[in-house]
């Protein structure tokens, strides 16, 4: 019966999501609603009554106090976005230029995913479509090859999705995202020959020379990424190692004179300066360490502080303002459209995380964990790529997708005795990586290019792209059952 009552809350809302009815808000109400009713059942049989104001307090506050930290990310990233856009110029006023396998690359897995780490929510992929127009790859070719703006969703919007992870996992950001980092290499192999063959389905032929330059970009990309991970913050890994290699593979291949160079620094300012403040502040040990502490909040033990200057969001903000005011646009306009657009993203985070952490408190995650245990044994660890696919596709998010799963997941690693390190950082790949898929990301593709193409089309397309994480989630997790 715990069990059946621990299961209601997740099957519900993949239920309701999976049935296309109702919106990812509506589902979040449902399932926190649910988890609030079955958690208080399970607490008062096992517990008592006493127990049950205590836990709601608890959960309500430490879920919120979590979820803040994505909601501050969800909302500065969409003012910085709209600030953009409120500027004079808009991207692809520059022309059409010749769509070579090189541009090509640098767009799908260079620019789109910096946009991505940068903002994400999808923004990434607006970029992609915008850069792949500007080559002369539209339809539904740019549709498939925008997918790619996805790639490193791990640490996109700033890592939010990996960060709730984490603790939710009770890891620190960087543990996992050297985890996922680590992932990514096999993934990556995947994902680059399945672009060859989509590239040559837009008209782009790319020579066995070109592939193995490819290659070599590639390795070089995730060989970044796993240092930053390494060596500083999850947060930055995505958005440092593609901004350096897009300015080198600018200064390479275009081969800009003064005036290009110029105006290309005009034209990514914002950019460039978000980057060098995100860098800086976690490169640079004196700045580091004075804006790290400086008014940091800490109220739980378990999860990580937040200290306003040393936050992403504060220099999304700060540089956003910046662009308004050169621009002379109105505040207030950019402002408004940024809450439209930010804020059902921040209450759908708030609802899962929040009802994440009444899984952890009530023990119902680990009910799950005990009953899968049983009726599986070890190879219950077989479906954990399954539910992270499930969750990532659904939701569109992977904050959303780890606040739902992360908690079960971590606790079915803990009662089969494997490394939960290693199945947290599969859930984080896998639901992360499969959000490209969602219809989230292909209904706004779509409506983008104003096409009239039925999804099920696209999705004819481009399922073989699930098929990278969802092997490699696999392959991750017959390793780990194999050496222990």
């Amino acid at each position: 019966m715990t069990t059946l009552l621990a299961l209601a809350p997740l099957l519900l809302v993949l239920g309701l999501l999976a049935s296309g009815r109702v919106s990812a808000l509506v589902a979040g109400l449902a399932g926190l609603s649910a988890t609030l009713a079955a958690s208080f059942i399970i607490v008062l049989q096992s517990r008592g009554s006493a127990l049950l104001g205590p836990l709601f307090l608890r959960e309500t506050a430490a879920g919120a106090w979590l979820s803040w930290h994505v909601i501050a990310i969800i909302a500065a990233g969409m003012f910085f976005h709209r600030c953009l856009q409120a500027r004079d110029g808009a991207a692809g006023t520059n022309g059409v230029l010749e769509a070579n396998p090189r541009r090509l690359w640098s767009v799908c897995f260079l620019l789109a995913p910096f946009g991505e780490a940068v903002t994400g929510f999808g923004i990434g992929y607006i970029i992609a479509l915008t850069g792949l127009r500007r080559i002369g790859i539209g339809g539904l070719p740019a549709l498939v090859l925008g997918l790619y703006s996805q790639s490193l969703v791990p640490w996109g919007a700033l890592a939010i999705g990996t960060t709730v992870g984490a603790t939710l996992a009770g890891e620190t950001p960087n543990q996992l995202g050297l985890g996922s980092a680590i992932l990514q290499v096999p993934i990556h192999a995947f994902y680059l020959v399945l672009y060859w063959r989509f590239a040559r389905d837009a008209g782009v032929t790319v020579s066995l020379a070109q592939k193995v330059d490819d290659a070599a970009w590639t390795i070089l990309l995730l060989g970044l990424i796993l240092l930053l991970n390494f060596y500083s913050d999850v947060e930055i890994a995505g958005a440092a190692a593609t901004a350096l290699l897009l300015a080198i593979r600018f200064w390479r291949d275009e081969r800009p004179d003064h005036a290009r160079l110029v105006a290309a620094l005009k034209a990514n300012a914002p950019y460039v300066a978000l980057t060098i403040a995100l860098c800086a502040t976690r490169l640079v040990p004196p700045l580091r360490d004075l804006l790290r502490p400086l008014w940091a909040m800490k109220p739980f033990d378990n999860q990580p502080a937040f200290a306003p200057f040393y936050a992403p969001g504060f220099w999304l903000v700060a540089i956003g303002l910046v662009v308004v005011w050169q621009a002379r646009a109105s505040l207030s306009r950019v402002l408004a459209e940024a809450g439209r657009g930010a804020w059902r993203a921040c209450l759908v985070t708030l609802l899962f995380v929040v009802m994440a952490e009444f899984y952890v408190g009530s023990g119902m995650a680990n009910s799950i964990a005990e009953a899968l245990r049983g009726a599986a044994g070890r190879s219950a660890a077989l479906s954990v790529p399954v539910f992270a696919a499930v969750g990532g596709f659904l939701t569109g998010g992977g904050a959303a997708a780890n606040a739902m799963l992360m908690p079960m997941v971590t606790a079915l690693a803990r009662a089969i005795e494997i490394d939960p390190a290693w199945i947290a950082a599969v859930q984080n790949s896998v639901c992360t990586n499969l959000t490209m898929l969602s219809p989230i990301r292909v209904s706004m593709g779509a409506a983008i290019l104003a096409l009239a193409t039925p999804d099920s089309v696209l999705y004819r397309r481009a399922w073989p792209l699930a098929l990278p994480p969802l092997l490699t989630g696999f392959a991750a997790i017959v390793i780990l059952l194999m050496r222990s």
